[in-house]
């Protein structure tokens, strides 16, 4: 049988983690669920999470900051890639485009929290915000959000 160790720290740590990067996620997310259709409340909080789960993991798991440079490398990829399936494009419009950049701001509050740069995260979450919140009163004059 294999030995499992268990540390209480590093679990409450990581959940710490977490539970600041869901936190910090909300805003971004309730704004694009009360705005747009798709990702929401739901997706916008499991990117974040995951971001952040995957750099600790590659902070513990790797030595060097080679190593962990890779890891972040990859999740920015893995942003991008699940952005580009939030655009689409229907005639002379594209649509989604916010959404995809909103994808890729929260996976970067994953990774600030992760490496416990909040005041960066923290920063993200509350433009990223505002961004949504306000710019449709701007564009086209139309109050679009998206």
């Amino acid at each position: 049988m294999p030995n499992l160790d268990v540390n209480l720290d590093l679990i409450y740590f990581n959940f710490a983690q977490l539970g600041i990067a869901f936190l910090l996620s909300l805003p971004i997310a309730f704004n694009r669920e009360l705005h747009a259709s798709g990702a929401g409340l739901r997706t916008f909080p499991l990117v974040t999470i995951a971001s952040c789960a995957f750099m600790l993991v590659g902070m513990s798991v790797y030595e060097g900051s080679d190593a962990e440079a890779r890891v972040m490398y990859g999740i920015i990829t893995g942003m991008g890639f699940i952005g580009g399936g939030a655009i689409f494009k229907s005639g002379d419009s594209v649509n989604g485009t916010a959404t995809a950049a909103g994808i890729w701001n929260t996976g970067a509050i994953g990774v600030s929290v992760a490496y416990g740069r909040y005041e960066i995260a923290l920063v993200l979450s509350l433009m990223g915000f505002l961004i949504f919140q306000f710019s449709g009163l701007f564009k086209n004059g139309k109050g679009r959000t998206d």
